[in-house]
C-alpha cells in the first residue's frame, strides 16, 4: 500500500484537532462563552479566538503571507502573553469583549482554517521542517486550551447556585457512588537510590522545557502507585484537618483562614431532607454523590502539602516522581482522552489510572540544565513562567491524547486549585501509611 504523503497527514491531523475545540464549545450558549468568571480563566469564545490567532499569526503571516489579517483588531485582542507580538488586551477583562460575537469567531476559525488549508496544498509532500515544527506547536497548543476551555466552563457553571451541567451524563457510564465507596489497597511502587535520567527522549514531540533529558542523584523513596481518594481525603476534612495549623505551611494556613476554606474546592455537604449530611461534587456532569474511590482532585499545592503532612508522608520532586512512573507507563497503554470530540471520559470508579488528576510535587518549576529559550515570540511559551510556581505531573481525565506522557510537565501557582490536580504521596517510613489505607 503506497504511503500516505506527509501533507495529507497534516491537513488530517490539523481538522481533527481543529474540529474538536469547536465540538467541545458547543453545549454552550452565546452567553456562557462570553463569561470570565475569575481573572485566572478565560471565557471560551477567548479560547476558540486565541488558538486561531496562534496560527494566523506565527504561522500564515510568515509563511503564507500577502493575504490582510481577518480583523486587525484581533492582533490585540487575543494576544496572550507574547510581548514581542504587541500589545495585549488585559487577561482578566477578556469577559467584557462582549464584542466580537460568537458568530464572528467562529467566522474568524473558517477564514484562518481555510488558509491553513490552501497552504497546505500548496506545499506540495513535504512541508518545510521548521514550517513543520511550528506547525505541530500550534496544534499542541491548541490541545492545551481545549483542557483550558473545559476547566474554565466547570468554573464558570459552578458559579450558579443551581450547579448545571456542561452535559449530560452519558449512558452506560456507571452511577456514582456513595461516599463510603472504598479505594482498592495502597501500594508502593520503590524508587532505588542512585542515577535517574529525567526529561523527554526519543521520537515524537515534547514541550522545550520537557528537555534536555539528564540524569539526577535520588536517595530512593516509596510513592504510592495510585493518587489520594476522595474517600481518604474526606477523612483528613472530618478530622479537621483544615482546622488543625500544624499541618499547614505558613503562607498555606493565612491563605486558607483568608478564604476560610474547609474542605476540597466544588465539594459540598446537603442540607436537608433524606440526603441530609451527604457530601457531594459538582463535575462537568452537574452535581453528583461523592465518589469515595475516585481521585480527589481541585486541591492547591497547600492542601495537597497539608494532607500529606497530615498523613505522615510529603510530596514528591518532580524527579521521583518520573522516575517511579516512567516504568510503570511503559508497560501500560497512555491514558488520556479516547478519539472523539469530548475530553470527559468516564473515569472507572477505583481504576485510579494515570491521567485522572495532575498531581503536585515539591518541585519548583524551574529549567533543566542545559534549557535554551527559542528565538522570537513562541520562546516566550514557557521559559519565562519559570519562577513562583510548582511542577506537576500525570495529566488529567481531561488532557487530550499523547499529552500525558511522563516527562511532561505542567506548573501552577501555589493557590491554583480550578485545574484537575490532586495528589501521590511519598512514604517516610517505605511502609503503608494506615492514615491513608483505611478510611
Amino acid at each position: 500500500m503506497r504511503e500516505m504523503p506527509a501533507v495529507f497527514r497534516w491537513v488530517q491531523r490539523y481538522e481533527a484537532v481543529r474540529q474538536s475545540t469547536v465540538l467541545l464549545a458547543a453545549p454552550l450558549s452565546a452567553e456562557d462563552a462570553c463569561v470570565q468568571s475569575m481573572p485566572d480563566a478565560s471565557p471560551a469564545k477567548w479560547h476558540l479566538a486565541h488558538t486561531t490567532w496562534f496560527f494566523e499569526t506565527f504561522v500564515l503571516a510568515e509563511h503564507a503571507p500577502g493575504v490582510p489579517p481577518f480583523d486587525a483588531d484581533f492582533r490585540v485582542l487575543f494576544n496572550s502573553y507574547y510581548q514581542q507580538v504587541g500589545e495585549r488586551h488585559p487577561r482578566a477583562q477578556r469577559g467584557l469583549l462582549t464584542r466580537p460575537s460568537l458568530a464572528r469567531v467562529l467566522a474568524y476559525r473558517e477564514a484562518v482554517d481555510q488558509r491553513m488549508l490552501q497552504m497546505f496544498e500548496d506545499w506540495g509532500t513535504q512541508p518545510p521542517a521548521r514550517l513543520a515544527a511550528l506547525l505541530e506547536l500550534g496544534l499542541q497548543h491548541e490541545q492545551q486550551h481545549q483542557e483550558l476551555l473545559l476547566t474554565d466552563i466547570k468554573h464558570l457553571l459552578s458559579c450558579h447556585p443551581l450547579w448545571p451541567a456542561y452535559r449530560a451524563q452519558e449512558e452506560g457510564v456507571p452511577a456514582p457512588q456513595e461516599p463510603d465507596g472504598l479505594p482498592p489497597p495502597l501500594q508502593w511502587l520503590t524508587v532505588p537510590r542512585g542515577m535517574h535520567a529525567v526529561g523527554h527522549a526519543g521520537e515524537g514531540f515534547a514541550f522545550d522545557n520537557e528537555r534536555p533529558r539528564h540524569e539526577v542523584f535520588l536517595q530512593g523513596c516509596e510513592m504510592a502507585q495510585r493518587p489520594v481518594s476522595n474517600a481518604e481525603f474526606l477523612r483528613f476534612v472530618k478530622d479537621g484537618g483544615y482546622a488543625q495549623p500544624q499541618w499547614w505551611l505558613a503562607e498555606g494556613w493565612d491563605w486558607r483562614c483568608a478564604q476560610q476554606l474547609e474542605h476540597p474546592w466544588y465539594w459540598r455537604r446537603q442540607a436537608g431532607g433524606v440526603m441530609d449530611g451527604m457530601w457531594q461534587e459538582f463535575s462537568l456532569h452537574g452535581a453528583l454523590a461523592l465518589d469515595g474511590r475516585r481521585p480527589v482532585c481541585h486541591l492547591s499545592y497547600f492542601e495537597a502539602d497539608a494532607y500529606a503532612r497530615w498523613a505522615g508522608a510529603r510530596l514528591p520532586t518532580e524527579a521521583e516522581w518520573e522516575a517511579a512512573l516512567a516504568a510503570q507507563m511503559a508497560q501500560r497503554p497512555q491514558h488520556g482522552e479516547p478519539p472523539g470530540p469530548v475530553h470527559t471520559r468516564a473515569m472507572q470508579p477505583g481504576s485510579h489510572a494515570l491521567g485522572e488528576v495532575w498531581e503536585w510535587t515539591q518541585s519548583a518549576y524551574t529549567a533543566y540544565p542545559g534549557f535554551v529559550v527559542a528565538e522570537g515570540a513562541v520562546g516566550e511559551y514557557n521559559g519565562k513562567f519559570m519562577v513562583n510556581q510548582y511542577v506537576l505531573r500525570g495529566g488529567s481525565c481531561l488532557t487530550p491524547p499523547g499529552h500525558a506522557r511522563a516527562s511532561y510537565r505542567n506548573f501552577f501557582p501555589t493557590q491554583a486549585r480550578w485545574q484537575m490536580t490532586g495528589l501521590r504521596p511519598v512514604s517516610y517510613t517505605h511502609l503503608t501509611l494506615p492514615t491513608i489505607c483505611s478510611v
